[in-house]
């Protein structure tokens, strides 16, 4: 595609552009551009959430330009303040380098590997002296952090706000001047912190990103942003038959939503089957997701081990694992299980009455289990792990 092709694309899906005027210079001055994501590895799984700009830096890296893909390891012991009603839980540099190991393969299941940079903000952030960051932290005043909706609100209800929190935008918009980025593309929730790194290349005396902000892809709740660390979302390396189950609990009214910021289908097609028949919708819905991410035989497969459990049946592949003979508390069984990526999330997972144990739904998650013999347990529709105890 020529430049001017791909800013008609850009400019259609985005919400937001700082500014058109300066995109529009860069993509046709035929210079080959250095284009700017960034992830903190706050957990270690990529989601569909992501994929809605990764497919766009996909889409720039096949008009010839250089995709940076920042691992916020350094930022990620902050932990991005935005939507937070207070500080989040700090992590160690160690707890954010595991989190981000297998980023690079996550990542390329959209972008191309061949023209990707993987880097880590730690290169720079971590070389910083004290007289570097204060030197940083006088190219913005307290005044401009405090239009942050996130902080404007924690500080009017009397919430700490601590002083590191202060620096993550500041942190983040530094990362375009290590860079020296040209464009940065990001969703509708990093407006703030994109438009820092514009102004932070100019007080360094380079030449502003231009900003490209995309929609935010909500989550299987239909109310929040998708996310790991509030269990509505769809991973980019879940296994085949829990990415189709998941794709099947979309909320009707934004499926609309998912077809048009995930997937390739015409938005016009998509909301024509919509109307419809919703069901088949979802089935087709999901038959895409699966087969992009995994492949056709897997979406078929997935396909058919959904209708078996829907019928009342038990799919022949059930993971099996073994575990000591003992009493366990329902969450920490389901923990235990993998059918949770943690402690929380599998005490929301059964307090919200997504777990069965041989048959029976329990919403209790300190409910214990007596452990012997073999033990049946399911999530939601289609996850179930068969439990030997020895």
């Amino acid at each position: 595609m020529d430049a001017n092709q791909v800013f008609k694309i850009i400019k259609k899906d985005a919400v937001a552009i700082y500014s058109e005027e300066d995109l529009w210079k860069k993509l046709k001055s035929e210079k080959k551009l250095t284009i700017k994501l960034g992830a903190d590895p706050s957990a270690p799984d990529l989601h569909l959430g992501h994929s809605v700009v990764m497919r766009k830096m996909r889409l720039l890296q096949d008009a010839g330009h250089e995709a940076v893909f920042i691992i916020g390891d350094f930022t990620a012991m902050i932990g991005d303040p935005t939507g937070k009603n207070k500080a989040r839980v700090p992590l160690t540099f160690e707890q954010t380098r595991e989190n981000g190991r297998t980023y690079f393969e996550q990542a390329t299941k959209i972008l191309d590997p061949a023209k990707t940079v993987i880097t880590y903000n730690s290169e720079w952030l971590s070389k910083m002296g004290f007289a570097d960051v204060l030197q940083l932290a006088g190219k913005y005043t307290l005044a401009r952090l405090m239009e942050r909706d996130d902080f404007s609100k924690r500080w009017a209800e009397r919430q700490p706000i601590g002083v590191h929190e202060l620096l993550y935008p500041l942190m983040q918009g530094y990362d375009s001047v290590a860079l020296d980025a040209d464009i940065e593309i990001c969703g509708a929730d990093q407006t703030f912190n994109v438009l820092v790194g514009r102004e932070l290349q100019r007080d360094y005396g380079k030449t502003p990103q231009a900003a490209v902000v995309f929609p935010i892809l909500p989550g299987l709740d239909g109310v929040d942003k998708m996310s790991k660390s509030l269990g509505n979302y769809i991973g980019l390396c879940e296994p085949a038959d829990v990415m189709f189950e998941k794709c099947m609990k979309i909320p009707d009214h934004i499926l609309g939503d998912y077809f048009r910021l995930t997937t390739d289908i015409n938005p016009a097609a998509a909301e024509e089957v919509i109307g419809r028949d919703i069901r088949e919708a979802h089935f087709l819905y999901a038959r895409t997701i699966v087969t992009m991410y995994h492949s056709k035989e897997a979406a078929a497969a997935a396909r058919w081990r959904y209708d078996a459990v829907a019928a009342g049946g038990t799919p022949g592949d059930v993971a099996e694992i073994s575990l000591p003979a003992g009493i366990y508390p329902l969450w920490r069984l389901v923990a235990e299980c993998g059918l949770a990526a943690s402690n929380g999330e599998a005490r929301r997972l059964v307090a919200e009455g997504g777990v069965t144990v041989d048959g029976e739904k329990i919403t209790d998650p300190a409910r214990e289990i007596n452990g012997s013999g073999e033990t049946m347990i399911k999530r939601g529709k289609a996850r179930f792990v068969r439990v030997h105890f020895s």
